[in-house]
């Protein structure tokens, strides 16, 4: 059974990352800022994490494997991230991740010739700003924060458990 710390952190989770994942798809959809690959992977930890949430909910069990897992998670995120940032601000060149189109669409050669004639998005080229910082930077503050908060709830697990 969860305690009412472990929840409270789940909730936190299951808030950031929704509210990450539907503002990405704002900016993309409805405000026409198209993302680059990097910024596309860089919405896996938040989508996984809403999955993992919802089977934590159905399973209500094996708390610390989630808690280190979201760790891991968030962990691999900031990386991701840190690196995009870095691209961004022209400390690393861009690599073939910036550029790949998916491998698993079947075009055929006059879309091949439509996508040689539209660059994709630069990883390098920031189209969105929130109060000055591109969304990249506001990942990297979310992760730091998801990562402290979740050593913090393992910390607490263990004190938990301890007294129990």
């Amino acid at each position: 059974m969860l305690n009412l710390k472990t929840k409270t952190y789940f909730k936190f989770i299951f808030i950031v990352s929704l509210i990450s994942i539907i503002s990405a798809y704002f900016i993309e959809y409805v405000l026409g800022h198209q993302p680059c690959n990097l910024c596309l992977i860089e919405r896996i930890p938040y989508i996984l994490s809403i999955f993992l949430l919802i089977i934590i909910f159905f399973l209500k069990k094996y708390e610390k494997f989630f808690i280190l897992l979201f760790a891991i998670i968030f962990i691999c995120s900031l990386i991701i991230s840190i690196y995009h940032f870095g691209i961004e601000q022209g400390f690393f060149k861009e690599s073939a991740v910036c550029s790949l189109k998916s491998a698993f669409e079947v075009i055929s050669k006059d879309e091949l010739l439509l996508q040689l004639n539209n660059k994709p998005v630069s990883c390098k080229d920031v189209t969105f700003r929130i109060f000055g910082l591109s969304l990249t930077s506001i990942n990297i503050i979310l992760n730091i924060i998801l990562i402290i908060l979740t050593l913090k709830a393992l910390l607490n697990y263990e004190k938990f458990k301890k007294k129990n």
